[in-house]
């Protein structure tokens, strides 16, 4: 299974442990299409710019059969790649942690109920326990 992870890169530097987490929990699943470095470097220096991530991204999200959003840290980007998973019919699963203090966006927080389950799904978790939160997606997702 390819599972393509995305959370926002250059405004989320703050969670790069807890992306780092989500990442290889998602390898006991399958192949994780995600930047080679989820650190706290971001991506500023790939080669090709703007463009090459675009480029890269797009690709990976065409040959995933599942996305993973992190989506605590508001991010254009991840809004972009989840509006593009859904014109895709990918089956989404948004993470969001309330212990933030933020609030999630209406246009997320509510797609669940428009496109229903197991398509989209957002999930509420707490850092310790996001890796039971997968475990239960996954184990959903192979029933389908």
């Amino acid at each position: 299974m390819n599972i393509y992870f995305c959370g926002s890169i250059r405004g989320g530097r703050q969670d790069v442990k807890i992306y780092q987490k989500i990442v290889q929990k998602l390898q006991t699943y399958g192949q994780v299409l995600s930047h080679d470095d989820v650190s706290e470097k971001g991506e500023d220096a790939v080669s090709g710019g703007d463009e090459a991530i675009y480029d890269r991204d797009m690709e990976w999200l065409a040959q995933s059969d599942v996305v993973v959003a992190e989506v605590t840290q508001p991010s254009f980007g991840v809004g972009y790649e989840i509006g593009q998973a859904m014109a895709m019919k990918k089956p989404i699963l948004c993470l969001f942690r309330p212990s933030s203090g933020r609030v999630l966006s209406a246009m997320i927080q509510r797609a669940e109920g428009k496109l229903g389950r197991p398509f989209f799904q957002v999930r509420d978790y707490e850092e310790e326990d996001v890796e039971g939160v997968m475990e239960n997606y996954f184990g959903e997702l192979t029933k389908i």
